[in-house]
Formats: C-alpha cells, sequence, structure tokens
C-alpha cells in the first residue's frame, strides 16, 4: 500500500479537493466522480459525501492508496 501525508492550511480539506490535492485526480470535478463511485473510504468508512470534511487525524484511502491527514503549521 502506498501511503501519503497531506498538511492543512486551515481546519479541514473537503474530500474532492484533498484528492486533488495529493495529484489524484486532476480537478475537483473529478474527485466528486471517484467519491460517487464509492471508491473511497474516510477511517475505514466508505464515503459518499463529494465534500465531507476532512480534518487532521483521519485517514482517507483509495485503492492501494492511504492518505493520512496532518495538522498544520
Amino acid at each position: 500500500m502506498q501511503q501519503l501525508e497531506f498538511q492543512l492550511n486551515g481546519e479541514f480539506v473537503e474530500l474532492n479537493q484533498l484528492l486533488k490535492l495529493v495529484g489524484l485526480c486532476d480537478s475537483g470535478g473529478a474527485g466528486k466522480a471517484l467519491v460517487a463511485s464509492g471508491e473511497v473510504a474516510v477511517d475505514g468508512q466508505q464515503e459518499l459525501r463529494k465534500t465531507a470534511k476532512i480534518w487532521a487525524g483521519q485517514v482517507v484511502t483509495l485503492g492501494d492508496i492511504s492518505i493520512r491527514v496532518l495538522a498544520g503549521g
């Protein structure tokens, strides 16, 4: 499994934007499509809300890729 880390700039990031910012898709719209497909999980639970707020400490998975979200500096 490939593990990535993402450091927040604010309190949270929307799920579709996170997927774009780490390079898993080309746009926020493509991120929304990935979420709608049911392939994305947050903390081990399938997430279908495209703009779900992702907070520090959460882990987002897509296939064999895991993204750990870290608090901003």
